[in-house]
This record gives structure tokens, sequence and C-alpha cells, in this order.
């Protein structure tokens, strides 16, 4: 299991990262901050998924209370969305020994 959550922590990480640096070259092409909502990134990629998961929420029984909570988190820029629960997962994925160094004279 901790495989499995370092994996994907790692692998949101890095696209979190891919994002980052879409929004730094933006940014230099612009010569002013620009951050690119998680909206703008996942309707970029595949507006139709966006669609579904938006028409998914609104038919759950909390509906009402999930559609500003997810209009809220598409708001912020996509690679925070990502790049904070890759770290959570990542960060829970680590090995819970701690690790001993010992000099070679040691042994």
């Amino acid at each position: 299991m901790r495989l499995f959550l370092r994996i994907l922590g790692t692998w949101l990480l890095g696209v979190a990262l891919i994002l980052l640096i879409m929004d730094g070259t933006r940014s230099l092409g612009a010569n002013r901050l620009v951050f690119t909502s998680l909206e703008a990134n996942w309707s970029w990629l595949h507006p139709a998924s966006l669609e579904v998961v938006r028409e998914f929420l609104s038919t759950r029984f909390f509906g009402v209370v999930l559609e500003p909570v997810t209009e809220a988190i598409l708001a912020f820029p996509g690679w925070a969305v990502l790049a904070v629960p890759g770290a959570l997962l990542a960060w829970m994925g680590r090995s819970r020994k701690t690790r001993l160094f010992v000099r070679h004279d040691q042994i």
C-alpha cells in the first residue's frame, strides 16, 4: 500500500510541476504573474470529462453542498490543487522506520 501511495503522490507532484512550469512560461511571456485555474487546464485537456464530473456531482444527495465546493476547487491554480494531495500521499507512503546512520568504524 505504501508503494501505491508513493507512486500516486509522485505522479501528482510531477503533473503539478508540469502545470507550474506552464504557468511560469505564460508568466514570462505576459510579463506578469499568470495562474491558470484547474478548470481552464481541465477544459483544455478534456472538456467532456469535466462536464461529466459536474453532472455526476450535481445528481448526488449533497449536490447543493458539493457544487460550491467543486467550483472553489476548480478556481484554484491547477498546480496547487494537485501538489497538496500529491505531497500528502507521498508523505503517507514514506517508510516508518527511523534510519540509523553508522560510521564505518562502528560496524
